[in-house]
């Protein structure tokens, strides 16, 4: 039986880390891990979507998961996104992710071609058969995607007794309430878009795993424990400014990855900058880069 603790609270979505001649940097991942273990989150969703996973190949995949797991492995919640577009290759990296020791593997549906969805449980089926021992929570992002959870599709999926949950990053925060109503109170519902945290919380969702909350993790834990406290017009506050800053990090020509790559930055943490065909930043983000920076600053010193 799984510890549904394990999956409340913060889970910054890692970045991924690179050397400056763009191939992936084993240390500066480790520095990340730690920087992000020492802020005090619950735990880690490695290689998603800010992981930039789809430009990476199998074995850069595995190079980044071994050293998170190597710098805070048993020291916080990790989940390690596995999908690729193809069967065997999300099935090498589940195994692989066990044999690691993470808590838990996720994986969005397959992409492109848009299966039905007995295809797309057929998928996920065989990517827990080769983590057979480890939680499985399905990442629904339809607006990547291509393709949405629903509620028979989520059924079907509870058939897999390692099915524990859903990273739910649709818009609407229904969808919240409806994954946790038909999974039931130990049922893990994470909420995704960061914009909508407090509302995602207040939905039923256990959690967070966002791709902003590393660049400001203080700011989200603040929510967080406001939110449990009950204190919700300062979490409410919070939550607003929260949502200017990612607005501003957004108005730059260069990639979101990018601009926060660079704030962090600024703080001391070089991980890189983007992989291509992501857009690097312009210098004409660089005031961007700077303004978003103190309105993080700011906010940590007012908050928190």
């Amino acid at each position: 039986m799984f510890d549904i603790k394990k999956y409340q609270g913060i889970f910054p979505a890692f970045y991924a880390c690179y050397e400056d001649d763009g191939s992936v940097s084993p240390a500066r991942t480790r520095a990340l891990a730690k920087y992000l273990l020492d802020k005090g989150v619950k735990g880690l969703y490695v290689g998603g979507s800010s992981g930039e996973c789809i430009y990476q190949g199998v074995e850069e995949r595995k190079t980044i998961l071994e050293n998170v797991m190597a710098e805070v492995g048993g020291k916080m919640t990790i989940i390690a996104h596995v999908a690729c577009n193809n069967t065997a290759d999300s099935q090498e990296l589940a195994r692989h992710a066990e044999s690691l020791g993470v808590d838990a593997i996720a994986s969005i549906p397959p992409i492109y071609f848009h299966l039905p969805p007995y295809g797309i449980a057929q998928y996920w089926n065989d990517i827990s058969a080769a983590a057979p021992n480890t939680d499985f929570i399905i990442y629904n992002i339809p607006q990547l995607a291509g393709v949405a959870l629903s509620i028979p599709l989520l059924q079907e999926m509870k058939k897999n007794p390692r099915v524990i949950g859903v990273k739910n990053s649709s818009m609407p925060t229904q969808d919240i309430q409806m994954w946790k109503d038909e999974g039931g109170p130990d049922f893990v519902v994470m909420n995704g878009p960061d914009e909508q945290f407090i509302s995602g919380l207040a939905m039923g969702a256990t959690g967070g795993i966002g791709g902003t909350y590393a660049v400001m993790p203080e700011l989200f834990q603040k929510v967080y424990n406001l939110y449990q406290a009950g204190e919700m017009k300062l979490a409410a506050e919070i939550q607003n400014e929260i949502c200017r800053i990612i607005y501003k990090m957004c108005s730059a020509r260069g990639n979101l990855y990018a601009v926060m790559k660079a704030i962090l930055k600024k703080h001391g943490m070089d991980i890189g900058s983007v992989r291509k065909p992501l857009p690097a930043l312009v210098d004409s983000d660089l005031a961007v880069v700077d303004e978003a920076s103190a309105m993080i600053d700011a906010a940590i010193a007012k908050y928190c």
